[in-house]
C-alpha cells in the first residue's frame, strides 16, 4: 500500500485535524483518511437531487408562528 507524506502542515491546520481526530477517536492518519476519502470520492448529486432534499427538508420545518402583530408589537416594545 503506498504512504504518503506531508510536509509544511500549518500549525493551526494541524490543530484542526488534531482535535477532530480526538473527537472522532482516530488517530491522525485515519481521521486525514477519512478526510480526504469525504472530499475525493464524494457522490456527486445533480440538481433534481438537490432540490429534492431541500424539498425534503423544507416539508420539515414547521410553519412560522409569529405573525406580522407579534413583529409590530416587538418593534414598539424595543429590545428589553
Amino acid at each position: 500500500m503506498p504512504a504518503l507524506t506531508i510536509k509544511n502542515i500549518p500549525d493551526a491546520l494541524y490543530e484542526q485535524l488534531k482535535s477532530a481526530a480526538e473527537l472522532h477517536r482516530r488517530s491522525i492518519n485515519s481521521e486525514v483518511l477519512v478526510c480526504l476519502e469525504q472530499t475525493l470520492l464524494a457522490k456527486k448529486t445533480t440538481p433534481s437531487d438537490r432540490l429534492q432534499r431541500i424539498e425534503q427538508l423544507r416539508a420539515g420545518i414547521k410553519p412560522n408562528i409569529i405573525s406580522s402583530d407579534d413583529i409590530d408589537q416587538a418593534i414598539e416594545n424595543g429590545r428589553p
